[in-house]
């Protein structure tokens, strides 16, 4: 095992990846309640929904830790599963069934981009100083989450979002997570996120807050509702308004995917002197499993998850950590009670440390050259406001190619570049 995953060459241990694999699991437990929820709003059975999500994360991730050996984890993701929900089943109409038939194509599509490579090249040719943007984009997306998450922000119809009300218990139990995981990483305590999720629970439940878990074990649901039902349909998919969702579907968990990769990657440390990621192939296929896999079991469309980078940063170097995190999302469809006591005001501290560490990044922007600085910020800042990675790097990848061409600079933009930002035109016109 040493020699397979490089431990020692990584610095880390067995327990150390046990303890990040079970950091990122924690930070991300929330998706198997969120994803039925959002889902279940399309009419679609929440049981079967919850397995297919715990089932899909354990793939995907476990494929992803003995494949690409990367401390990265895969699940359904936010944001598409909205779209999914409300913008296709419920905005256009369209069946549930059918809407899985539609990703079950993208996922074709997808798994076809990635053997050939063409992910692969596109993220490679992605310039240093927009990589560092991504990073730092998606901490500042993150902390936001994690702002409003435990109640520190809140929506407001004159300013969109202002200060929450910290006379809420709830809102004083997150400030209490933050100076706690704060001062323990402060003074370099080990694990000092996961400590500090585990003592906000304990204080918690201590308080009532957060309720006991009603029981430790309780049979999975059935996966019978939704399975195989995309494949059943895949003749449904003959509308050019289909067609549509299907490559919005792509080019949304595309990009979604690539800047979350990225910006894990580069916070980790894991970038080559070219700005680079190592093994990026197998990374990527790893999230093409999951892409093609999930609608078939009865989901949305997977992507590479920022809270990754909660195990990260407890030290999970390998693929271990994801290994550790796929089995305890196998664990979790038969010990589903213990997970209530994971709040949001649990994992909004973890979020918003982590978010501060990736937003270091700007560090490693050039400021001085305009272009460049203009594309960045417009990336980093793109994320939160826009509540979407893939937003955020359309915003920065259309102004990057415009500005290096009016400037005398475009001989420095790739072509791959060029088409990228063409392509984001398009969809920020057309799918936006």
């Amino acid at each position: 095992m040493d020699q397979y995953f490089e431990l020692k060459k990584n610095n880390t241990t067995i327990g150390r990846e046990f303890v990040a694999g079970l950091t990122t699991f924690v930070s991300m437990a929330y998706i198997l309640f969120v994803n039925p929820s959002v889902l279940g709003a399309a009419g679609m059975n929440k049981g079967a929904v919850f397995v297919a999500t715990g089932l899909i994360t354990a793939i995907a991730t476990i494929f992803m830790g003995v494949v690409a050996k990367y401390p990265f984890a895969i699940a359904p993701g936010l944001g598409i599963n909205a779209f999914f929900a409300y913008s296709v089943v419920i905005g256009m109409k369209v069946p549930w069934q059918t809407a899985l038939a539609a990703v079950f194509i993208a996922g074709i599509l997808f798994f076809i981009l990635t053997i050939f490579k063409i992910r692969e090249i596109v993220i490679n040719s992605i310039p240093k100083d927009l990589k560092a943007a991504i990073a730092a984009g998606i901490g500042l997306f993150i902390t936001f989450i994690g702002f409003e998450d435990g109640g520190i922000v809140a929506a407001s119809k004159d300013t969109m979002v202002t200060l929450g009300n910290f006379g809420t218990p709830t809102t004083l139990l997150t400030i209490f997570g933050i100076i706690l995981t704060f001062i323990l990483y402060a003074r370099h305590v080990p694990a000092a996120i996961f400590l500090g999720m585990i003592g906000t629970t304990i204080v918690g439940m201590l308080t009532g807050l957060i309720g006991l878990p009603t029981g430790v074990i309780s049979a999975a649901p059935s996966l019978a509702p939704t399975f195989g039902r995309a494949l059943v349909h895949l003749g449904d998919i003959n509308t050019p308004q289909l067609w549509v969702a299907v490559f919005t579907f792509l080019l949304v968990t595309f990009f979604d995917t690539a800047g979350t990769l990225v910006g894990l990657a580069k916070n980790a440390g894991f970038l080559n002197e070219k700005g680079e990621i190592p093994r990026v192939g197998e990374a990527l296929m790893s999230d093409s499993v999951g892409m093609l896999i999930a609608p078939v079991l009865g989901t949305s469309p997977t992507s590479a998850y920022i809270e990754s980078s909660a195990g990260i940063a407890v030290g999970g170097r390998t693929g271990l950590t994801a290994i550790f995190t796929g089995i305890l999302f196998l664990f979790s469809l038969i010990f589903s009670p213990l997970l209530s006591i994971v709040t949001s005001q649990v994992t909004a501290p973890a979020l918003i440390l982590v978010g501060v560490l990736m937003a270091s990044n700007l560090a490693d922007i050039d400021w001085k050259d305009f272009p460049v600085a203009a594309s960045a910020l417009l990336v980093a800042i793109g994320m939160p406001l826009t509540y979407s990675i893939s937003d955020g790097i359309a915003f920065g990848f259309v102004t990057y190619p415009i500005l290096m061409l009016l400037t005398g600079q475009g001989k420095k933009v790739t072509p791959v570049m060029y088409a990228l930002g063409i392509i984001f035109i398009a969809f920020l016109i057309l799918v936006r």
